[in-house]
């Protein structure tokens, strides 16, 4: 059998034409050659225009590697054909059950994703913020709070068994661990001590970059620009959450098309947690997102958007549906 290709090897054509007769598989060409899913596919892609030869490649072979750094700061995940969902800002509450959670967990039984992230932000921490109660407002408490949390997640996480279960860091989420840091540092490395230790199933890091083409992250840009300028500004696909905007900004130009994605909120936009809006308009939007790549590549992302509160009511594909 010829030799493996390190990374460092010259792939020419007759090289890169045994490596996939050898190994029948977008993800296994890529690791064994160094070359990127993209111009893997590029490369079998013209030999065959030019050749009529056609390398069949399945790209469900080893289709996901998560890899998680000790230091947590950036997970990255090689997915050559398959589905993630997005979902950010729950500010989860005590005793409130929003649709836009429902949903979530309903789409998650339906479409299995390989990968569940959540953007940060499930936990609000609305008793340790660094803004005092407004008059005489009922907070819940920290352990109240927490164990909405813990419940909400582990809905999720039973939903699709299988999927691969990631949450990165919001400002919120931070505030757990920011308070007990400063008000009491001598526990730190505690068991409890970190906002972390009580979700054992779920991973948490700052950032997560998929296939070097797309990154997932709490927050950047600010303000009804933040969008565009963090696809502008990124060079990559770039979803966020934070501003509860749920909207979606495509942007071309010679290296193709990438996209930006606000996941919105999976909290109710008028609950109680966001009462210091004084029953302003807020131009907030219940719902999440839904990322598929084939080939490595992200195609046009999709929301999932709730269209009526009280009823139920959301829309994903062209269609309604209830939960």
């Amino acid at each position: 059998m010829p030799g493996k290709v390190t990374h460092n090897s010259r792939c020419d054509e007759k090289t890169f034409i045994e490596a996939c007769l050898r190994l029948k598989s977008t993800a296994l060409v890529a690791k064994e050659t160094g070359i990127s899913h993209r111009n893997v596919v590029d490369r079998r892609n013209k030999i065959h225009k030019r050749t009529g030869t056609f390398l069949n490649l399945d790209s469900r072979i080893e289709k996901i590697r998560v890899t998680i750094p000790p230091t947590k700061k950036r997970t990255t995940v090689d997915l050559t054909h398959g589905c993630i969902m997005v979902a950010s800002d729950a500010h989860y509450w005590p005793g409130v059950d929003s649709t836009a959670h429902r949903a979530f967990v309903f789409m998650a039984k339906q479409l299995k994703p390989d990968v569940i992230v959540m953007n940060g932000d499930s936990f609000d921490g609305s008793s340790i913020s660094r803004f005092g109660r407004i008059a005489w407002e009922d907070r819940p408490t920290v352990k109240e709070e927490l164990e909405a949390v813990i419940d909400k997640l582990d809905e999720i996480a039973n939903a699709s068994k299988n999927s691969k279960l990631l949450h990165t860091w919001g400002n919120h989420d931070l505030r757990f661990n920011t308070r007990l840091s400063q008000a009491a540092s001598e526990f730190e490395r505690v068991e409890g001590f970190d906002f972390e230790h009580h979700f054992p199933r779920w991973n948490f890091t700052m950032s997560v970059m998929v296939n070097d083409n797309t990154m997932i992250k709490h927050r950047w840009h600010n303000g009804v620009h933040a969008t565009w300028n963090n696809i502008i500004k990124s060079g990559r696909n770039f979803v966020t959450g934070h501003l509860h905007s749920l909207q979606i900004r495509p942007f071309t130009d010679f290296n193709g098309t990438r996209y930006a994605l606000d996941t919105g909120t999976l909290a109710y936009p008028d609950g109680d947690q966001f009462g210091y809006a004084e029953d302003n308009p807020k131009n907030h939007r219940a719902g999440f997102g839904v990322l598929t790549f084939l080939d490595g590549e992200l195609m046009p992302p999709e929301l999932v958007e709730v269209i009526d509160e009280k009823q139920g009511v959301c829309f994903f594909r062209g269609q309604k549906f209830t939960v």
